[in-house]
């Protein structure tokens, strides 16, 4: 593929790819735990036996990945890197261009239920006017647009290359809105292009006290105290050592779902986790991927941005705070807590979430000063 060109694309997993897997499946060699240890020592053997045999006996690949390929999709490179995405134009014309971004351990699956309420708001007694030209990559060195080869690939890169993407579909203005590492691209994009960025829709904002700075929120202090003793292996390892580790996940399918089950620990449809286990296995980007936690954190750079920026909290999921969000992204307007959902809330609680997201943008809209977005400079609808 030459550089700048983009071609429509597909996903094909090889069938001697899938047979590999069944056949590690079936040779598992489980790790010796303490009997009724539960989830003390991390994620138990217990929880791990029941989703392989699922895995094993009933899950199938093929029926997601044609769920994908329902949705338009298309390839292209970028600063020498492969970049895979589900473009979904909306039938109506003056909708608002939308890059969606995921995370880790997530995927471009957490989207699929938004899709066709957001970009056709007429087929699901939606709001036209609440409609959405939808663009979701997959990250640099996840999934679909395979690994990264080189080095530095962190937020400032991910965004430049989105905004890259957008300007080479035609998008001249456009919204970002993400979960994770989705939230921290979408912010770096307001950051980097306040005049492009039509406004931001994130469900986290990751930011610490300054020194000396007290946090006045006993409920969200214990949050944080219980995530650092409790949830954090993952990013501590991962920031400093993720190809130490990558060694045992690229090898052990069942080694990849068991340290991936320190996110998806409660509440999330198996199917789900086994779809967003099976991308990064499928596509070899296990290490790739977790290597965005060590470049991010030798960025050194806190997040601020003063683009328009709404933010939802769900239930059971990182509690940002909001006087830190406030400081630093000087452009927050809205900022809503949901009791619903979880860490994946497009999946998990699509309604309130799309919800928050249409709201957000109606404000930005009124905030820009016009009745209307500007228009996409695209002419044909159905191209790209």
């Amino acid at each position: 593929m030459s550089i700048g060109a983009i071609k429509p694309d597909q996903v094909a997993v090889p069938e001697r790819v899938l047979d590999d897997l069944a056949e590690r499946l079936a040779r598992v060699r489980w790790a010796q735990e303490i009997p009724d240890s539960d989830w003390d020592y991390g994620v138990p053997g217990g929880h791990v036996r029941q989703q392989v045999a699922y895995w094993r006996d009933h899950y199938d690949w093929r029926r997601w990945e044609a769920r994908l390929n329902a949705f338009p999709q298309y390839s292209t490179v970028i600063d020498w890197q492969r970049v895979h995405f589900l473009h979904v134009r909306s039938p109506e014309p003056d909708a608002t261009p939308l890059i969606l971004t995921h995370g880790w351990p997530g995927s471009v699956f957490e989207f699929l239920d938004v899709i066709g309420p957001l970009t056709d708001p007429r087929q699901h007694d939606g709001d036209p006017a609440q409609a959405f030209h939808l663009v979701i990559p997959s990250l640099p060195g996840f999934g679909f647009s395979g690994p990264t080869r080189d080095r530095g690939w962190d937020l400032e890169r991910i965004a430049v290359t989105w905004h890259t993407l957008m300007k080479r579909l035609g998008y001249d203005r456009f919204g970002a809105a993400g979960n994770d590492w989705g939230s921290s691209v979408s912010l770096a994009l307001g950051r980097l292009f306040p005049s492009d960025v039509i406004g931001m829709h994130v469900t986290q904002v990751f930011a610490e006290p300054r020194p000396g700075e007290v946090i006045d929120d006993p409920a969200v202090l214990a949050d944080r105290e219980w995530y650092g003793q409790t949830m954090s292996a993952y990013d501590v390892l991962q920031s400093q050592q993720p190809q130490s580790l990558a060694h045992a996940l690229s090898d052990s399918p069942v080694g990849l779902l068991g340290w991936m089950d320190l996110i998806y620990r409660g509440g999330h449809d198996l199917e789900f986790v086994l779809t967003n286990v099976m991308t990064y296995w499928l596509t070899g980007t296990v290490a790739s991927s977790m290597r965005l936690y060590y470049e991010a954190s030798r960025t050194g750079r806190r997040q601020t941005s003063s683009a328009p920026l709404a933010v939802a909290q769900f239930a059971n999921d990182y509690r940002s705070i909001r006087s830190l969000a406030e400081h630093d992204h000087t452009g927050l307007v809205s900022w809503t807590e949901y009791t619903s959902g979880n860490h994946f809330a497009a999946h998990s609680a699509p309604d309130d979430w799309m919800a928050d997201l249409r709201a957000a943008f109606s404000r930005f809209q009124r905030a820009d000063g016009s009745n209307s977005l500007p228009r996409t400079s695209v002419v044909d609808v159905g191209a790209f």
